[in-house]
């Protein structure tokens, strides 16, 4: 989608892409407004996992509870990437908190806050002793520091210090999310469909 509306754009505003730098074109992308926010970073994934295994798309298994009236809903089914924010992820129609030693790739780690919401897809975990002991996620995310053109897709890891404590508790790589999950309501959270 990102790459078809780039090029729709490119053309209407006559620039060649294939003449700009990756500092050009990623400018040029920030410029026309193009980008991937976190859930929808996360809405791709986790479709992409659901059809490997079989299950179809992801808007298949979604609902969609902030969609009010016959038109809302009908909107939000014909447009699911748009419509599926964090707090729809995780709604309790659509996911389950779990504890931390159960955590396993294709979770979600949801930041609820009156700022703005977040969401982290975890992609690989490390263990000792069948024990979580490092998550590895992925987002997308624009940190003040980052200024106009420094945002995007990120990844890290939260090391497992403890498991019986709450995974602000733990032991976070980048600050910006551990001092964001103070002011949140943070949830480790598995699709129900998964």
């Amino acid at each position: 989608d990102i790459y078809d509306e780039m090029e729709s754009l490119a053309v209407h505003e006559k620039i060649n892409l294939k003449s700009l730098d990756s500092n050009s074109l990623k400018k040029f992308l920030v410029d026309q407004d193009i980008g991937i926010a976190c859930s929808g970073l996360a809405y791709y994934i986790l479709n992409a996992e659901s059809e490997n295994r079989g299950e179809g798309t992801l808007d298949r298994h979604l609902s969609f509870p902030f969609c009010k009236g016959i038109f809302g809903k009908a909107v939000c089914k014909m447009r699911p990437v748009e419509n599926a924010g964090v707090s729809t992820f995780a709604h309790e129609k659509n996911s389950r908190e779990i504890n931390l030693k159960d955590a396993q790739p294709g979770d979600i780690i949801t930041f609820i806050d009156d700022d703005r919401n977040h969401i982290l897809k975890i992609h690989q975990i490390e263990y000792q002793n069948f024990v979580p002991t490092l998550l590895h996620y992925t987002h997308s995310i624009a940190y003040p520091e980052d200024g106009e053109y420094g945002h995007g897709v990120r990844q890290g890891w939260i090391e497992i210090t403890d498991p019986t404590k709450a995974i602000i508790q733990q032991n976070w790589s980048e600050k910006y999310l551990s001092e964001k999950a103070d002011n949140s309501t943070i949830t480790l959270r598995r699709l129900l469909f998964l």
